[in-house]
């Protein structure tokens, strides 16, 4: 599939916007506007924090959970965390004032707006893969699977542990956080495969693991308290726990 890739106007907030600048994602040789997420117009329908949370969680920082001069932005575009300090600070981003272990948590969701584009379009796949979730139309579901493959209803499942997730999780939240959210087998890149969905619960005990290890912790856990015995591994299990990205200032 080629896209149309047409340079759109900048938009108010245009100091945060793309080096080459945001790009219609529609089919080359589309009829309408150019846009970048017109496969979501349906979900916008029928869902729109849905929606809003794939271009969100796509195309921003996750946002620190307390406020304050230490936390560093409160979201951000992905890929202007791929510029210098100094191309930062002339954004009024003064890198340099804030705590290591917060640049590196800033530094490490960084990703192209390439990258962000490709992670939209899977996650918008991924949901229409959901148990429950409402039908694409012709002209979004030939898109999606011209990207990733057929959607196929009840075939998506939770990143970490596994089982289905079924599309009403969205709409189901606890102390105002969603029972479902975006996560990363390796948290350190943001790809079309490499992100995906994941029960909170799961999120947080993954923490800031990738995966392959996280499963060896458990591994761990299961055969030091007898409950399985693990053979023929060529490398020792971890014994340290995961951190949740979200505790406070370490």
């Amino acid at each position: 599939m080629i896209l149309c890739e047409k340079v759109l106007r900048p938009r108010a907030n245009s100091k945060y916007d793309p080096p080459d600048g945001h790009k219609c994602q529609r089919v080359t040789g589309h009829s309408g506007p150019c846009g970048e997420f017109t496969y979501l117009d349906g979900l916008n329908d029928v869902a729109p924090k849905v929606r809003e949370k794939i271009v969100r969680d796509a195309t921003m920082t996750t946002g620190a959970s307390w406020k304050s001069k230490d936390a560093g932005p409160n979201r951000i575009h992905r890929w202007t965390m791929l510029l210098t300090d100094d191309e930062l600070l002339v954004l009024e981003i003064k890198m340099a004032a804030l705590k290591p272990w917060v640049v590196a948590k800033l530094r490490q969701k960084a990703a192209t707006y390439e990258d962000c584009m490709s992670s939209a379009r899977y996650l918008a796949w991924l949901v229409y893969g959901m148990e429950g979730a409402p039908e694409a139309d012709p002209e979004t579901k030939m898109y999606l699977e011209d990207h990733f493959g057929p959607i196929l209803k009840g075939a998506t499942g939770c990143l970490v542990c596994r089982a289905p997730l079924r599309f009403e999780l969205f709409h189901e939240a606890r102390r105002g956080r969603a029972e479902i959210e975006t996560a990363h087998a390796n948290p350190r890149v943001h790809t079309p495969g490499n992100v995906g969905f994941a029960h909170r619960h799961c999120n947080i005990a993954q923490g800031d693991k990738d995966l392959g290890d996280f499963y060896d912790w458990i591994l761990g856990i299961l055969e030091r308290a007898g409950r399985i015995t693990v053979h023929n591994l060529d490398h020792s299990l971890p014994l340290d726990p995961p951190r949740d990205p979200r505790d406070a200032e370490e």
